[in-house]
This record gives C-alpha cells, sequence and structure tokens, in this order.
C-alpha cells in the first residue's frame, strides 16, 4: 500500500517531498488511486466505470477543438458539455459531480473487514503462535517472524495448511518508522500547474527547453488555441529535473485562460498520452494543488497503515506550522535518505540563491558608493555655480545702478549692514569669541604637534615608482655631471692652446 498525500511545494519540515518510488511516500498527486487502502490526493485514474469527465476507460477524449486525437469512439468535450474556451468547456453541475466522485474515490476505502480480520489473524500466529512444527522449534520460529516484522521483511510461515504472511514496511510492528513535515502546497486549481519530473539533468532540460515546449505541443495534439509555459525549472536528485508547466487556452473572441490542473493532469494520464510523455524522459507527472479544508482534516483524522495512532497525533501536536506544515510518514530508510537527498539539494539552490543575493549586494553598494561620490561631487559643482552666478548678478546690478543715487531701501539695507559689521566687530560679541576659539585652536595645534610625532606612510607601488624616479634623476645627474666633466677639460685644452699661440706672436714681433 502507497502513501501519496500530494504534490511538494518545495521545502519541508525534514526536507521538500518529490517523487517518491513505488511503496514509498510521494508527493501531492502522485500517483493515481490503486487497489487495496492507498491514499492518494491525485486524480484517480478511470477503472472501467464512469470517469472523472462522464465517460468511461474505453472512451477517449478529445480536448476542445483538436486538442488531441484518440483511438476509440473519441468524444469531445467541447460538444454537448457547456460553453467554455474549447478546451473542455464544463459546466458547474458535471463540475460538482466530479468533485464529488473524485472525493469519494479519494477518502472511501473498500471495506475489506474480512481479509483485513484474517490478515491480522494470520499475522498474530505467525508472530506469536505459529504451528509449523509442532515442537518447541515454533518458539524459535516466533521470535525469527517477530524480527522479520521489526525489520519490515520477510515472509512469516506459521502453517503448513496456509500461506506464509508477507512482512513489509508498512505493517504496525516495523520500527523504522518516523514523521515529518512537508508543506502544502498554495496553487490553485485554476492555475494550472502540473509537474513533470524528467529523468535528465538540468542543463540539458534548459539547453532543449524550446524543443521540450514544442513536444508536449504536439503531445496535447499540436491545438494552435493552445500553448505551453514552462512556471519553473528545479534540480532534483539522481540526476532528474522537476519541470512546471501550465497550459494557456486561447479562444477565437481573443479571451485566454489557464487549463485547471486535474483537467490537463487527467488528459496526461491517459495511456497513449503516458506514453509519450514516457518517451520523452517523464517518469512522473503530478498536479500542483492545493487541499481543500475537508480533504486535510480527513487526512489528519486518519493516521497511515502502519503508523501508530498515538505517534500521528503526537506528531499533529509538535506540527511547528498547521498552516503550511502536513506530517507525512518516512517508512525505511529509502524514504530517509530520499529526503535527505531533497533536504542537501534544497540546501544547495538555497546556497546558490544567497550568493547571488550577496553579489547583488556587493553590485548595490558599489553602485550606492559610487552615486554618493557624485552627488557630492555636483554638490561642490552646484555651490560654485551659485556663487558664480551671484557674482554675475552682483556686476549686472552694479552696471545696471550706474550713474544712479542711492534709493531708500538701498539705504535702509546699508544701515542693516554697518549694524550687522558693527556686532560682529564688537570685542565681546562673535568676533571676539571667534577669535578666542582660533588662538585655543592654534594652541591646541602646536601643543598636539610638539607631543606626537607624526608618522607618514606610504604605500608600496607609491614608494617604488619614487625610488624609480630618483634613480633615473640620479642617472641623469650623473651623465649631466660627466658632460660638464667633458665640457672643462675641452675648454682648458682650448685655453692651452690659446695660451702657446699668443707666446708664439710676441716672440715674433719681438
Amino acid at each position: 500500500m502507497a502513501f501519496n498525500f500530494g504534490a511538494p511545494s518545495g521545502t519541508s519540515g525534514t526536507a521538500a517531498a518529490t517523487a517518491a518510488p513505488a511503496g514509498g511516500f510521494g508527493g501531492f498527486g502522485t500517483t493515481s488511486t490503486t487497489a487495496g487502502s492507498a491514499f492518494s490526493f491525485s486524480a484517480p485514474t478511470n477503472t472501467g466505470t464512469t470517469g472523472l469527465f462522464g465517460g468511461t476507460q474505453n472512451k477517449g477524449f478529445g480536448f476542445g477543438t483538436g486538442f488531441g486525437t484518440t483511438t476509440g469512439t473519441s468524444t469531445g468535450l467541447g460538444t454537448g458539455l457547456g460553453t467554455g474556451l474549447g478546451f473542455g468547456g464544463f459546466n458547474t453541475q458535471q463540475q460538482q459531480q466530479q468533485q464529488q466522485t473524485t472525493l469519494g474515490g479519494l477518502f472511501s476505502q473498500p471495506t475489506q473487514a474480512p481479509a483485513q480480520s484474517n490478515q491480522l489473524i494470520n499475522t498474530a500466529s505467525a508472530l506469536s503462535a505459529p504451528t509449523l512444527l509442532g515442537d518447541e522449534r515454533d518458539a524459535i520460529l516466533a521470535k525469527w517472524n517477530q524480527l522479520q516484522a521489526f525489520w519490515g521483511t520477510g515472509k512469516g510461515y506459521f502453517n503448513s495448511n496456509i500461506p506464509p504472511v508477507e512482512f513489509t514496511q508498512e505493517n504496525p510492528f516495523c520500527r523504522f518508522k518516523a514523521v515529518g513535515y512537508s508543506c502544502m502546497p498554495n496553487n490553485k486549481d485554476e492555475d494550472g500547474l502540473v509537474v513533470l519530473v524528467f529523468n535528465k539533468k538540468e542543463t540539458d532540460i534548459r539547453s532543449q527547453q524550446q524543443q521540450l515546449v514544442e513536444s508536449l505541443h504536439k503531445v496535447l495534439g499540436g491545438n494552435q488555441t493552445l500553448t505551453v509555459n514552462v512556471e519553473g525549472i528545479k534540480t532534483l536528485p539522481d540526476d532528474q529535473t522537476e519541470v512546471v508547466i501550465y497550459v494557456i487556452e486561447r479562444s477565437p473572441n481573443g479571451t485566454s485562460r489557464r487549463v485547471p490542473a486535474t483537467t490537463l493532469y487527467a488528459h496526461f494520464e491517459q495511456t497513449n498520452i503516458k506514453t509519450q510523455l514516457q518517451q520523452l524522459g517523464v517518469t512522473l507527472s503530478m498536479t500542483r494543488t492545493e487541499l481543500s479544508p475537508a480533504q486535510i482534516k480527513q487526512l489528519l483524522q486518519n493516521p497511515p497503515a502502519g503508523v501508530d495512532p498515538i505517534i500521528w497525533e503526537q506528531a499533529k501536536v509538535d506540527n511547528p506550522d498547521p498552516e503550511k506544515l502536513i506530517p507525512v510518514p518516512m517508512v525505511g530508510f529509502k524514504e530517509l535518505l530520499r529526503r535527505l537527498k531533497v533536504q542537501d539539494q534544497m540546501t544547495k539552490q538555497h546556497q546558490t540563491r544567497l550568493d547571488i543575493i550577496s553579489e547583488d549586494i556587493g553590485e548595490l553598494q558599489k553602485n550606492q558608493t559610487t552615486t554618493m561620490a557624485k552627488i557630492a561631487q555636483y554638490k561642490r559643482k552646484l555651490m560654485d555655480l551659485s556663487h558664480r552666478t551671484l557674482q554675475v548678478l552682483i556686476k549686472q546690478e552694479i552696471q545696471r545702478k550706474s550713474g544712479y543715487a542711492i534709493q531708500a531701501d538701498e539705504e535702509q539695507l546699508r544701515v542693516q549692514l554697518d549694524t550687522i559689521q558693527c556686532e560682529l566687530n564688537a570685542p565681546t560679541q562673535f568676533k571676539g569669541r571667534l577669535n578666542e576659539l582660533m588662538s585655543q585652536i592654534r594652541m591646541q595645534n602646536h601643543f598636539g604637534a610638539v607631543k606626537s610625532e607624526e608618522r607618514y606612510y606610504i604605500d608600496a607601488d607609491l614608494l617604488r615608482e619614487i625610488k624609480q624616479h630618483l634613480k633615473q634623476q640620479q642617472e641623469g645627474l650623473s651623465h649631466l655631471i660627466s658632460i660638464i666633466k667633458d665640457d672643462l677639460e675641452d675648454i682648458k685644452l682650448v685655453e692651452h692652446g690659446l695660451n702657446e699661440t699668443i707666446h708664439i706672436r710676441g716672440g715674433v714681433f719681438s
């Protein structure tokens, strides 16, 4: 029996719930209903009886006008079922009947009282009083059956005339069980979000996203009124990728709407459509819709098979956020390992997002610093321009008033300025105080310079450049000195030659 409580929203108390293997815990809307007491909050597949849309399993259906061609006696949902946008056109009464049929199939378990009673009796006999050998070895066999039941695997032999009991991890005696918490999705059916799990890496999906959208459009029948959109792509453990899609249907009058998630999921669950999706690499499809209050109440009231009701009640009490989280069973080490992998994957995604946010913050800080510097520069420029403008206005006003007598308002303004100047120049007023403050500042600077030795530090690169420059200056000076020495020697040689010439001329004239 499988536990399938709906599609995950990406994060959970212990880990984000994703696709579950057969027999394990799955996500919201992960699997179709099976025989027995399996729990599933997805749309159940039609099993020969009246289907979700009023048709039988052997009758295919087309989604609107040309949504997809089906074999057999296909009936278009857009004909005879109300007026819609062509994708379905379901009327309100049929939707209510559909919901009632779906909920009835989800939460009404078939009565198997005699079979369950026999199963319990056989399990009790295998664990407490087997009669297979008829001697003291039956006690050892009982302990061995108890060990298998605790482990959750094996077969319990207890009678030669009755088949052995099959011990699974869902039996109430299995010890390797725990309860975690998963986030409940908050998307509505009208949002039309359907999750497709591909057995491919995220890089491959992103590189072939356009081809994937075109392939899904072909799966939907290639109808021109339908458009496939990708809501998000997320990496899953074991080189799997989760792709969230929705389909928009446009009517001839120009209006558009999203195809409901349950309708799209039901179409994907058809046998021929499911085969095409498997050829594209889809391993699992599920709806991402929120649970109704009745579904949540039904789920919480009935503990999953094999889970102690006391533990289940305690899990509900310990729920850190009952509005967003829901308790889910974890049966066996495989389920625990799967949730651990999902948690690690989600932690990596969170760290990647934090790194991106950190880089954005650093870039914003750089931009802020640059902006502040520019603002200060513009303030200085504005002050300079204001002073220049004021000077121009003063000169213009002087030229304009040139040759005119001083007016009364100007004389009054001059008197006020003289009064202010006298107040500032008064020894006991502002000028005296300013002079006193200036003298104190000079004294403090003088004593501070005497007491403390100032030290200057030069950057290594700047010091290297200074040394290189001084070295070049030294080489230039050395070269200049050598040139001067050579010139002095030449001058001495010229003087010596001139002196000899003078002596020779003096001897000749004498």
